[in-house]
């Protein structure tokens, strides 16, 4: 039980600390509607269970003892971050509250969530971190998984709650009216974080 409580608070920390998750979820909620920005939630918690197959799996320890593979996979996650960042900095497309998101957004919504969080480095670290320091060395792998099924779990809940936040109707057309700056904002968030990953690591 107390191995739990500690997975658990373990886990509502990372959930709800913001970053490239929050920032993408945002946007595609604001900017597509509830139907995407679920979806993006979706594809966040699908991201988490790939952290969660190659730890449980023992891959961890080799990217762990590779620097040139960590550091290859940290500057893959931190280009895709600056990639989405940019292309929100950059966009002129008005948006309109009017009709529904194609079922193309809603899964395209679904793969940059997934994509986002299966390449953040912060994630990985998180993932790495509870099962090294919190989870009892030696737990069969059906405790291993069931864990990785609530670190899904608690991901899809969170910003589920944060797509059903900005999907509103009122605040959409708040951020709606004021969409370039909006924009910007995220799009300087998404780069910003993704040069932080790049230059000075994650800590």
């Amino acid at each position: 039980m107390t191995e739990l409580i500690a997975v658990a608070l373990f886990t509502l920390l990372a959930v709800i600390s913001p970053g490239a998750d929050f920032a993408l979820v945002t946007r595609s909620s604001y900017a597509q509607g509830r139907k995407a920005g679920l979806a993006a939630a979706v594809g966040i918690a699908l991201g988490v269970q790939v952290h969660v197959l190659y730890t449980v799996l023992g891959i961890a320890v080799v990217i762990s003892q590779s620097p040139a593979l960590f550091l290859a996979m940290k500057v893959l996650g931190a280009g895709y971050l600056i990639y989405l960042g940019y292309q929100s900095l950059t966009n002129t497309s008005r948006i309109s509250l009017e009709g529904e998101v194609a079922q193309s957004g809603v899964l395209a919504a679904l793969r940059t969530g997934f994509m986002t969080n299966a390449l953040n480095p912060k994630t990985m670290l998180f993932v790495v971190s509870a099962y090294t320091q919190v989870v009892r060395p030696g737990s069969s792998l059906g405790v291993d998984f069931a864990y990785g099924a609530f670190m899904s779990f608690a991901h899809w809940a969170w910003f589920s709650l944060v797509a059903l936040f900005f999907s509103r109707a009122g605040l959409r057309a708040l951020m709606i009216a004021r969409q370039r700056l909006v924009d910007r904002v995220i799009g300087i968030a998404l780069i910003g974080l993704g040069l932080a990953v790049a230059v000075a690591g994650v800590r």
